[in-house]
């Protein structure tokens, strides 16, 4: 039974967020990623479309989360079902970190607005 402690999680850092892998390829999944997300106060992530579903939950703080144009305010405990091909933006306004959980299939991808393309190792 593949158990994943928290001293072997693996940490990124990108756009002012930090992403905390602890279900990959690399760790034993065959078909899902997961990690933690940390979202600082202040952060705004650039706008981005994934090419995966993408399961969003919101464990500590509040965001405002805009997909495909619209923009919601998400608190602790909400969960946002993100679409293949959704456009995303994700924005902390607050004094306070906020904490995600989120779940994705192996292989997402994300394009910026300017056409860069990044294939995040959390979810690969």
């Amino acid at each position: 039974m593949p158990v994943i402690r928290t001293s072997e999680a693996v940490t990124h850092e990108i756009h002012g967020a930090r992403f905390v892998s602890y279900a990959s390829p690399l760790t034993g999944s065959k078909e899902l990623c997961a990690w933690r997300g940390e979202i600082p106060p202040g952060t705004r992530a650039p706008v981005h479309a994934v090419t995966r579903e993408e399961i969003f939950h919101l464990l500590v703080g509040e965001l405002l989360i805009t997909l495909d144009g619209r923009t919601d305010r998400v608190s602790a405990g909400d969960t946002v079902i993100i679409n293949p091909g959704a456009t995303l933006g994700v924005e902390n306004p607050t004094d306070q970190t906020a904490i995600s959980w989120v779940t994705t299939s192996i292989g997402l991808e994300a394009e910026l607005a300017d056409g860069t393309r990044i294939t995040p190792p959390w979810a690969n």
